[in-house]
């Protein structure tokens, strides 16, 4: 980093945490309600539809899938363009896409439509939770970065047990206003989503990003301007100018030292924790439709279920800078193996509720860590390029997971599909502890 890019870094990472911060973690972690919102949409609709649409397994499938494997392209693309025009401009695109063509979907009239339009709704999302980490890991002062980003994802998370609550109340009712009760989840998103970009329009742009394209006189005036808004002589106490440095960092520094290391534990870990964390979350109504339970059953034993996310987001903010990220990932990671072998064999519905409902607290605390210590683990000029092509395997995984678990589960079982996803979580957590650098309390920096 430049010498004025170190005295800017500094600058931000020494203000007063006070109402400018909360309210831009407000803003953008609202954004992720969407993202996760539309994730777990996926299991809610190929649930819902399932008898009506006379689905096949296969169609079931793609209903889930094709949502992810737009977030796949999206992740790779949008992600890239972030770091190449600005990570505000992206924010405003991303959203864009996800409510035109989730307003879209509300229109579909069969399965292959619904399915075409996820994707390409799913194009928009792409990128949207790897921008929330980098943007507000940009912006936060290191003794609270943590749990900032922790308390953006728990207004975020609400759109999980949202998504499933609508979705069963609505199914329910089959119609509201003449209109079948599924659309109505999707033109909740597609108008929410529209309204949370109104928002976005008055973010700033980031001066760590700025810095690195050379814009050093933008750079200044935002971070002025945020001084003044939280009460700080601007300019005031500078810090000590480091020489100058390469400023932009081309993308093939990924794999050189010392980066390299870290980008490949980051790509194992993203194939690794799909298939714990986002394959109970997207494929639960379906196990437990399995399972005997009938639509609104299913849906609303997974709605229970699901309250877990945004109450595990929440515990894991005092957590969050006060643990080591690495152990508290290792530690949340091994509660989700345990949790989702009892929910695999549970036939109780309150033992059904009462793992799932723990499984998604321990998801959550596992989230939000490693959403944080990926945002710490490589350098501005190449953080969402790098963070959005490894979350990008997370997203292809998802495409192939319901291939594969609903087969499994249509062979063997719930119990087989959790036994599996316990094994992959605990290579999971030898990766991180081998390969993975510790990050808790440190500057992006010095990291």
């Amino acid at each position: 980093m430049s010498a004025q890019g170190m005295a800017a870094a500094e600058r931000l990472d020494r203000l007063k945490v006070g109402g400018w911060h909360k309210r831009l973690t407000a803003v953008v972690g609202i954004g992720a309600f969407f993202d996760l919102y539309e994730v777990f949409l996926g299991g809610v609709l190929a649930a819902a539809l399932a008898e009506p649409w006379q689905l096949s397994g296969d169609q079931k499938s793609w209903l889930i899938a094709s949502g992810f494997l737009g977030m796949f392209v999206g992740a790779n693309v949008l992600s890239v363009l972030a770091d190449r025009f600005g990570r505000r401009r992206m924010f405003l695109v991303n959203l864009g896409l996800y409510s035109l063509f989730s307003l879209a979907c509300a229109f579909a009239q069969d399965a292959t439509q619904l399915s075409v339009l996820r994707f390409l709704a799913g194009l928009g999302l792409g990128a949207e939770l790897v921008l929330v980490d980098t943007y507000l890991a940009e912006f936060l002062p290191r003794a609270v970065r943590g749990r900032y980003i922790a308390w953006a994802y728990t207004f975020g998370f609400v759109g999980v047990p949202v998504a499933a609550l609508l979705g069963a109340r609505l199914v329910a009712e089959h119609e509201l206003l003449g209109i079948d009760g599924w659309r109505w989840l999707l033109v909740a998103g597609a108008f929410g989503a529209a309204f949370i970009q109104l928002l976005r329009t008055r973010l700033p742009e980031s001066p760590r990003w700025l810095v690195s394209r050379g814009r050093h006189t933008e750079a200044e005036a935002i971070v002025r301007d945020i001084e003044a808004r939280t009460g700080v002589d601007p300019g005031a106490d500078a810090a000590p100018r480091a020489a100058a440095t390469e400023e932009r960092v081309p993308l093939k520094r990924m794999f050189k030292a010392p980066y390299a290391r870290r980008t490949v534990m980051w790509w194992i870990f993203q194939v690794l924790q799909t298939v714990g964390y986002y394959g109970f979350g997207s494929l639960a109504p379906v196990v437990l439709q399995a399972k005997g339970h009938t639509v609104t059953e299913s849906l609303t034993y997974a709605a229970l279920s699901y309250l877990g996310y945004p109450v595990g987001s929440a515990l894991s903010v005092p957590l969050i800078d006060r643990v080591e990220r690495r152990s508290l990932i290792i530690a949340s990671a091994l509660g989700i193996a345990g949790l989702g072998l009892v929910f695999g064999f549970a036939s109780a519905s309150w033992l059904i509720v009462g793992a799932g409902f723990a499984l998604t607290v321990c998801s959550n605390v596992f989230s939000n860590a490693f959403h944080v210590y990926q945002t710490e683990i490589f350098p501005t000029g190449l953080r969402s390029s790098a963070i959005g092509i490894a979350y990008s395997l997370s997203r292809l995984t998802s495409v192939v997971l319901p291939f594969v678990a609903l087969d499994v589960l249509d062979d063997l079982g719930a119990t087989a599909v959790f036994a599996g996803s316990g094994v992959l979580m605990v290579l999971l957590c030898v990766n991180v502890r081998l390969f993975g650098p510790r990050t808790t309390g440190r500057s992006l920096d010095a990291i």
